[in-house]
């Protein structure tokens, strides 16, 4: 038997007892707690690294996860070798990593792990265990998503080792997310080790093959027939788009044309089934955490929108033994109903959470269950809950009654039409910052005060205070009003001044009723034949016009006199 002090199981916290002996292997934590054990029976390879607390020991289990035993000693390697060769009929293989530091090189599938090679040696592994999702970012380019840690008290009692998909989560810093450009084509069946020939290999795109073939290793979209229920093109508000649902056992699936998502039902914290006040659409809000990431972009809520109207009939992939035993009560094996309630009602089955809906303390003036509001330029529906309020669709605000100091209700403008609609201020406790929702109809104001008084949350109606200055304004309009009309009245008495220059002239028109002889007459000679008079006749017109108001009494024989010095206006004569 050989034992080794200090060594850590799957990058746990604490370090422990480790003894190799001839069935087998076994790991205890120092400071008590399970133990794990692995039969002699199921290694199935073992190879030997250089790792972050020394040298790593990496065996790989024939139907297990790969188990990394670390903090070993360089010459702890020749006290290893002997079990491993003699008891379990396994060399140990001693394998040196890249160090060249590039970041170019070649992705491998392997059994249980994918492998970037460096000239032939290993930069870093990826066990398939600790992905959990996948897209394809762009045309050539995968973007890899790493599980995250859980909480303290659900390690169990192993040290701190992770179960599946948790290793990483033993460091205060953490990689979430890593990317792959992979330019040009490849053919399918030609890529990594771990990957089966086709019968005729056929090109297609890098990116896409390596996307295939990482969900198909790391089991992201899981096998078709465990798939409990599937709803095809539902259109989601946040993140944008039309998903494929794909419910399973212990966790969904959201199938795009761009992003995939698998979501553990643990993950969500909240259900809420929303009628939108348009009468036509219900909305469904799931609250996820840890948020939902796409790129640098996180979605901490899920919303779906269906239409009133649009059934579905839906027989469940389930047994009966399963619909009697474990979801007893909770599930149906069909349902022909609305597909928003087929949605809510599959989901609580499966996730085992509760659907929450809007209060019955609150109906608005339109008999809805929300109101129309805008969050800064984003218009959506405010929707008052019984401890708390939801936001939709964008951005989704959650905001629970526990949360809050104080609600201001303003008015912002201070003109008559700011009368029409007011602002909510819902101000957050320990100076956690404040949500401002505006432009809520007028009519609103009741039904929302009534309710803030029967959920016992402090209100602050400002719009009282600002009726003075409502009435200032209006009064102030008035005089506007009535100082333009004065102002009109003048212009009027101020006669022909005011009109514009190309405007029909009656006074001549009523002095001559027939055409001017020039225009038609081809023996008239032009009066205005001569430069010097031509001039005469120009500077007559550049004289300024003298109103009424400026001639006194004699106005009008100015304004006759104005228009003899006008030179005649021509009339073009139209074809009837």
């Amino acid at each position: 038997m050989e034992s080794f002090e200090n060594i850590y199981l799957d990058l746990s916290k604490q370090p422990g007892k480790c003894r190799f002996a001839e069935n087998g292997l076994g790991w205890k934590p120092s400071g008590g707690g399970d133990t794990f054990t692995l039969d002699n029976t199921a290694i199935d390879a073992a190879q030997w690294s250089r790792a972050s607390r020394g040298y790593e020991l990496k065996i790989y289990p024939r139907n297990q996860n790969v188990v990394q035993l670390d903090g070993f000693l360089q010459e702890d390697l020749d006290r290893l070798i002997k079990p491993f060769k003699v008891w379990y009929g396994i060399n140990l293989e001693h394998k040196e990593h890249a160090l060249r530091g590039w970041n170019w090189g070649k992705g491998e599938f392997g059994k249980a792990e994918l492998a970037f090679n460096v000239q032939n040696r290993p930069a870093f592994e990826i066990p398939y265990t600790e992905i959990s999702n996948t897209n394809l970012a762009g045309k050539n380019e995968v973007a890899v998503e790493f599980s995250l840690p859980v909480n303290e008290g659900e390690e169990g009692n192993m040290g701190g080792a992770r179960t599946v998909g948790r290793k990483a989560g033993g460091a205060k810093d953490q990689l979430v997310e890593m990317r792959f450009y992979i330019p040009g084509t490849a053919k399918k069946g030609g890529g990594g080790s771990g990957s089966e020939p086709e019968e005729e290999e056929e090109e297609q795109n890098a990116a896409n093959l390596f996307y295939e073939t990482l969900m198909e290793k790391a089991e992201i979209g899981e096998v078709a027939g465990d798939t409990y229920a599937t709803f095809l093109d539902v259109l989601h508000l946040t993140p944008r788009g039309r998903y494929d649902i794909d419910m399973y056992e212990n966790s969904f699936r959201l199938r795009g044309k761009s992003y995939d998502y698998k979501i553990q039902y643990e993950a969500i914290k909240k259900f809420m089934l929303l009628p939108k006040p348009d009468d036509q659409h219900t909305l469904i809000t799931i609250g996820l955490d840890p948020p939902l990431r796409q790129g640098q972009t996180r979605y901490p809520f899920l919303v779906m929108q269906f239409k009133r109207d649009d059934e579905v009939t839906i027989e469940l992939n389930m047994t009966e033994e399963m619909l009697a035993g474990k979801y007893e009560g909770k599930l149906q094996g069909h349902y022909e109903s609305p597909i928003h309630a087929v949605v809510a009602q599959v989901f609580r089955g499966l996730a085992n959470k509760k659907v929450v809906t809007p209060s019955k303390d609150f109906v608005s003036h339109h008999l809805q269950s929300g109101v129309k509001c805008s969050i800064k330029a984003n218009e959506g529906h405010l929707f008052c809950l019984d401890k708390s309020f939801m936001f939709v669709p964008k951005p989704a605000t959650y905001i629970s009654f526990d949360s809050i100091s104080s609600i201001t209700m303003s008015r912002v403008g201070g003109a008559i039409s700011a009368s029409r609609t007011f602002d909510i201020t819902i101000v957050l406790k320990g100076s956690a910052g404040d949500h401002q929702f505006s432009n809520i109809n007028r009519e609103e104001q009741k039904p929302l005060e009534d309710f803030f008084r029967t959920k016992g949350l402090r209100t602050k109606n400002e719009m009282i205070d600002d009726s003075s200055a409502l009435m200032a304004a209006a009064m102030q309009d008035a005089d506007i009003a009535s100082s333009d009309e004065e102002v009109v009245a003048a212009r009027a008495d101020r006669g022909s001044a005011d009109e514009d220059e190309e405007s029909v002239d009656e006074d001549f028109a009523a002095s001559s009723d027939s055409d001017p002889a020039e225009e038609y007459d081809s023996a008239h000679e032009s009066s205005g034949g001569s430069d010097e008079e031509m001039e005469d006749v120009q500077e007559e017109v550049e004289k300024p016009v003298r109103s009424k108001k400026d001639s006194g009494s004699g106005g009008k024989k100015g304004e006759e006199r104005e228009l003899e010095s006008r030179p005649p206006k021509k009339k073009v004569r139209t074809a009837k």
